[in-house]
């Protein structure tokens, strides 16, 4: 193909050629059918990978019992952060 470039360098270059070939080709492809295909808009179900939480009975681990001093500090903690 080229006299001045080895043998290994020529089939390096045509599956780099190849390689954008499909990429054009996979870009053109989901181009065109976000053109034609607009999905409804439908009610937000929430993440997917985010677990929905349990609630306090599901395991013993995830629960604490707070005494009075504590609820009282986390509830100070609380009112420092701001709301906007």
């Amino acid at each position: 193909m080229f006299p001045s470039i080895s043998l290994a360098q020529e089939i390096g270059l045509a599956v780099l050629l190849v390689a954008a070939v499909v990429w054009v080709v996979g870009l053109g492809h989901m181009m065109w059918d976000s053109r034609f295909h607009h999905p409804q808009p439908s009610a937000f179900d929430g993440l997917g990978v985010i677990p929905a939480q349990r609630g306090s009975a599901a395991h013993p681990m995830e629960s604490v019992e707070l005494t009075e001093a504590e609820q009282q500090a986390f509830a100070g903690l609380i009112r420092t952060i701001p709301l906007r």
